[in-house]
């Protein structure tokens, strides 16, 4: 029975104890807390953003027109990476912003954090409550934990590979449905305006809510949307253009919340694929898969697909399709 332990706890199994004689000498545990106290820093820095109304301030466009960055996520991800810099100096990094400057994005074995500064900065833009700040920690190109910081909502979602998931510090259990016409989906239209992908992103959407399901939603946040399959309040999410940081976090609060992850064909989730779904359960996964119109948008880490991960990222400048 796996023992489900909120950050900060020092309560452990005997299981653990005979991993770790203490807290000191997990350093896992120690970033993960590290990185619960800066996703509040930052969004302290979001919520000012928003309440000074300056939250468009430097609005910038990426791979599109609506492919947008701000003075705030910048900010942001400087202050997420310069603190870890600061404390875990060995430690690598994948970043949103660093990555579109035309950093490599390239998950190797050593441990690196996956940063979303702003997940929804389209959201952030318009004012829309729904903005988090998302860090996932892998090691051996594992996720280890997660967390992800609803920060208008000031809830903070967290989880650690064997620990089980919280919201504020409450354990998370995905929903029990198994029927696939009472779900809930959730799914985004991403910021690629290619008329070839939006007619597979309607297509795919179409089909599903013609099943039928119960209604399609969309918070406007991979990582928001994946912690409502965490919170049984969606049975599904499902979407492709999506990155690397956007998801990373939230993959493993997913299934710490009792969970399934998923490629948009039926296979395992690869993270660097830019495709996913997160389910439920295995039902209601394979019943939505058989729905979908499957295309491969350009990888994070620019290999073919299906090839292992770690590769070097494609050259700046190649078409992205991320939601935010």
């Amino acid at each position: 029975m796996r023992t489900m332990r909120a950050p900060g706890s020092v309560v452990q199994s005997s299981t653990d104890q005979a991993g770790e004689m203490s807290k000191s000498h997990d350093p896992w545990q120690d970033a993960m807390d590290h990185a619960v106290a800066v996703a509040r820093k930052s969004g302290e820095i979001i919520r000012e953003a928003v309440q000074n109304q300056d939250r468009s301030s430097l609005v910038q466009t990426k791979s599109s027109a609506v492919d947008l960055v701000t003075e705030t996520d910048q900010k942001v991800e400087q202050l997420i990476i310069q603190s870890v810099k600061s404390k875990f100096p060995s430690h690598r990094f994948i970043g949103e912003e660093s990555v579109s400057s035309g950093e490599l994005c390239v998950l190797t074995s050593d441990p690196t954090w996956i940063i979303d500064p702003i997940d929804g900065t389209t959201n952030f833009v318009h004012g829309y409550p729904f903005v988090g700040v998302c860090i996932g920690f892998a090691v051996n190109q594992q996720v280890e934990w997660g967390v992800v910081y609803s920060a208008i909502e000031d809830k903070m979602f967290t989880a650690r590979r064997g620990r089980g998931a919280f919201c504020n510090g409450r354990p998370l259990q995905v929903s029990p449905q198994t029927d696939v016409h009472r779900a809930l989906v959730a799914t985004e239209f991403g910021s690629s305006r290619d008329p070839q992908v939006v007619d597979k992103i309607f297509s795919s959407l179409r089909k599903v809510l013609s099943l039928p399901v119960h209604g399609v939603r969309g918070a406007g946040s991979a990582a928001l949307n994946m912690c409502a399959v965490a919170l049984g309040s969606v049975e599904l999410y499902y979407e492709t253009g999506i990155h690397i940081w956007d998801f990373a976090a939230a993959s493993v609060i997913v299934t710490e919340a009792g969970g399934v992850l998923r490629d948009t064909t039926g296979g395992a989730v690869d993270l660097m694929s830019r495709r996913v779904v997160a389910a439920n359960n295995e039902t209601i996964a394979t019943r939505i898969i058989s729905e979908l119109d499957v295309y491969s948008p350009e990888r994070d880490d620019g290999a073919p697909h299906g090839a292992p991960h770690g590769a070097p990222h494609a050259p700046h400048g190649a078409p992205h399709g991320a939601p935010e």
